[in-house]
């Protein structure tokens, strides 16, 4: 490796390289140890180091774990969700993975890393982004692999699909790849209800809970319409009763914004000839919450159009 290619790797890598990286640019151990000592350079890892003084930046940091973990190694997991943006805010420790076969030597305690072993580091790569980490769609499979419910599970799809990280043809087809696949058919289902715009643990528990078993019509989910600042989207439009339900949960709906849910209603109501009505948390925590809010969905919409819904299978079903 030239002298002026170093240049360009430490530009590609944040400041940060390894030791046969230096070597191959022509810097002895001497001079290493020289610029150590000096405290023009810094020791991240054994055998990385940071060509600069000061804290390293977050990237700097991802470089040095991938360098310490060897040459195929990629980001995943959190760290690949928060290099993304699926993650609100940092991960407190750097996930990498590395191909199964990885000297454990090499990678088997890194001081602030998670090693994660993988038979499909190669497919699951991503084939351009910087620094190496896995596809969208492999990270998301990986976060639900190791998630504590399919609650959570659920929340990383709703989260990459809900911020156009990716679709779910796109997840479906990385699952396929994956012969063993933790909740692969609640997975499959949550991705059906995904693509029909269900974007959030909440709204999926309203269309399973509430309308789907209770003979409720189906709702257009996600529907665009006209608003006083432009386009806006609905949760649950039933066009035909010219009726919305909204499902709020905290995270999506924090009480400083909730006057612009209030102002967007009215607009709905005045210029739209849309009415509104909203559910939450607890309305949906469990079965039998459902089943009340369905009785009261049921009798709203029978009250706007044609009658709908029925009891559920609960012997305790209000609607019965």
């Amino acid at each position: 490796m030239p002298i002026l290619v170093l240049g360009q790797v430490l530009r590609d890598q944040d400041g940060v390289l390894d030791a046969a990286q230096a070597s191959a640019a022509g810097i002895t151990l001497e001079s290493l140890k020289n610029q150590l000592r000096y405290g023009r350079w810094q020791r991240v890892h054994r055998g990385v180091y940071a060509a600069f003084s000061g804290a390293p930046t977050r990237r700097a940091e991802l470089w040095a774990a991938l360098l310490r973990a060897g040459p195929d190694a990629i980001l995943s997991h959190q760290t690949a969700a928060e290099l993304y943006g699926l993650l609100d805010g940092q991960c407190p420790v750097i996930h990498i993975t590395v191909p199964h076969d990885s000297n454990p030597a090499r990678c088997g305690r890194i001081s602030g890393v998670v090693v994660h072993r993988s038979r499909s580091t190669s497919r699951s790569r991503h084939p351009v982004l910087t620094p190496p980490r896995t596809r969208v769609e492999d990270t998301v499979l990986d976060l639900i692999e190791c998630a504590r419910s399919f609650d959570e599970a659920y929340d990383w799809i709703c989260r990459a699909i809900g911020r156009r990280r990716t679709t779910p043809e796109r997840i479906r087809k990385a699952m396929d790849s994956r012969p063993r696949m933790r909740w692969r058919r609640d997975v499959e289902l949550a991705l059906g209800d995904a693509s029909e715009g269900a974007l959030s643990l909440l709204e999926l528990r309203y269309v399973r809970g509430v309308e789907r078993p209770h003979g409720l019509p189906a709702a257009k989910r996600q529907a665009r319409v006209r608003q006083q600042t432009g386009n806006g989207y609905l949760d649950n439009l039933y066009e035909e009763y010219r009726a919305c339900v909204e499902v709020d949960g905290t995270a999506a709906h924090p009480e400083d914004e909730q006057w612009r849910d209030k102002r967007r209603d009215r607009w709905n109501s005045v210029h739209e000839k849309i009415e509104t009505i909203r559910v939450g948390f607890p309305d949906l925590r469990d079965q039998q919450s459902r089943c009340e809010t369905a009785a009261d969905v049921t009798k709203w919409l029978s009250g706007r159009g044609p009658a709908v819904g029925h009891a559920c299978s609960r012997p305790d079903c209000p609607l019965w």
